[in-house]
């Protein structure tokens, strides 16, 4: 989620269906629950294909400060597709070869008092090494099936959703 040279960044609204109805500042998206935005997460595998990266956002994020949150995500910049968003965003986030592939998984919505999205949740596979974005997250690292058992109090509403989706679909 990187800002655009100082300026503020500008989200595409989208209705229910996901159609381009205009413009807004990401300020305005973030306490506004009728403005609906786009976001792309990637799960990040392990090659062992026991364990998933998360990252822990870091305590001065605007939403879900201090929570453990999907390896990456990010808004999609105004005019910018899913795909494109989520290779920028695993690049900008862990220092993850744009390059990788990258597989469609699910579509989702996150709809709560403070925002409304459509997410777009793709995967790869990587053990690393991972470069990750101190100014938005303060750590990554793997976790296997048990391990998130134990620490579900800790992570993002949005995380856990998507975790169950993959556990629902034999993905994790």
């Amino acid at each position: 989620m990187a800002a655009q040279n100082n300026r503020e960044e500008l989200f595409d609204i989208v209705d229910e269906n996901d159609q381009v109805i205009g413009t807004a500042p990401r300020r305005r998206c973030h306490g506004d629950p009728s403005l609906i935005h786009r976001t792309a997460h990637v799960v990040v595998f392990h090659p062992d294909g026991k364990r998933i990266l998360l990252q822990l956002r870091t305590r001065t994020k605007d939403i879900q400060p201090g929570k453990w949150d999907t390896a990456v995500g990010g808004h999609l910049d105004h005019g910018e597709e899913y795909e494109s968003a989520a290779r920028r965003e695993m690049h900008e986030e862990l220092g993850l070869d744009p390059d990788l592939p990258l597989r469609f998984l699910f579509d989702s919505r996150i709809r709560n008092s403070v925002e409304s999205e459509n997410v777009r949740v793709f995967c790869t596979e990587s053990a690393g090494p991972f470069r990750f974005q101190a100014s938005e997250i303060d750590e990554v690292r793997f976790f296997s099936r048990e391990e998130l058992e134990a620490i579900r109090p800790d992570c993002t509403p949005n995380l856990l959703l998507e975790l169950e989706k993959l556990k629902q679909w034999n993905l994790f």
